[in-house]
């Protein structure tokens, strides 16, 4: 009889437990901004200063799209740590590894050499597929997706040219994942918890330096550090971003799929919306800020390219 009573006891202690972890305002806020949303939304928010979060599908599978050359950073990072590759070591370009989307490493020439830490930049600042699949290909999928399961992800995964994950990548593209693991490999990044602490830095400094800020970031003042990766493909958009704000970071990932407007310009509907729950989330945790975009900003937009 003790032994059930103490059961129970603890059940309850961590139903309370999970309870004051769960910011109920926030949540709420969140329902009611993505509830007219044509398609599927999924967020994860966790201020990494109190542990409270909010969430609405943050353990649902999403595709990744570019999102998922994080997780190819770190696949590379780790190689690099293990002495297996030098972050300054020259590459050699070959035109089979060209991927033509106008990325800016599609235009270098065959045999031309380039550093192996201008490929990895180039990957994460300007999302250059290129560069992407040349480091995928040099890591290999398998490779990274065995750091993702050794470091504790059940379902953030490289699909594309992974051997077996064929039908998966038909559903989901290139990477799948969910909210909440994109938070928890961001903030192991801002931890310097993902493969050392000085791969960590590394990579974190590259995820500052996004020219992709057109809208997430682009509703936090520019001079609050923050750290993102971007993916956009037709039927899903995607941020995730942690924010060094005053009273503390917090991280946050926003996804949606299956979305009816599947254009590209800056008035997308799940571009609007990421702008209005970035938006929504600094102006929550740092409600004294008098920060507004200056008028005009628009003009200086890097979206609106097909």
């Amino acid at each position: 009889m003790k032994s059930i009573k103490s059961l129970i006891l603890l059940l309850l202690l961590g139903t309370a437990t999970a309870f004051a972890q769960t910011d109920t305002r926030l949540t709420k806020k969140l329902n009611e901004l993505t509830k007219d949303f044509h398609g599927q939304v999924g967020i994860y928010v966790q201020n990494l200063k109190t542990g409270k979060t909010a969430k609405l599908n943050a353990d649902t599978l999403f595709p990744t799209a570019s999102m998922i050359k994080v997780s190819i950073m770190c696949g590379l990072m780790d190689k690099i740590q293990k002495g297996d590759l030098d972050y300054h070591q020259n590459l050699v370009f070959k035109d089979s590894l060209r991927y033509d989307t106008g990325d800016i490493l599609g235009s270098v020439k065959d045999n031309d050499t380039i550093a192996l830490s201008k490929v990895a930049m180039l990957m994460i600042t300007m999302s250059d597929n290129t560069a992407s699949l040349w480091l995928q290909k040099l890591v290999t999928g398998e490779y990274i997706n065995n750091w993702l399961q050794q470091n504790g992800f059940d379902y953030m995964r490289v699909n594309s040219r992974v051997k077996g994950r064929e039908k998966i990548r038909s559903i989901y593209g290139w990477g799948v994942t969910t909210p909440r693991e994109m938070c928890k490999l961001f903030t192991m990044i801002r931890e310097g918890k993902a493969v050392s602490p000085a791969a960590s830095e590394r990579m974190y400094r590259n995820l500052s330096h996004i020219y992709w800020d057109d809208n997430a970031i682009s509703q936090v003042p520019p001079y609050i550090q923050t750290a993102s990766k971007q993916g956009f493909v037709d039927a899903s958009r995607s941020e995730t971003v942690v924010v060094s704000a005053p009273h503390g970071d917090y991280v946050f990932s926003i996804i949606t799929n299956h979305q009816k407007d599947t254009s590209y310009k800056h008035n997308n509907e799940a571009f609007v919306l990421i702008r209005n729950v970035s938006a929504l989330l600094w102006h929550y945790f740092e409600p004294d800020d008098k920060w507004q975009q200056p008028a005009g900003y628009d003009k200086f937009m890097n979206v609106d390219s097909e």
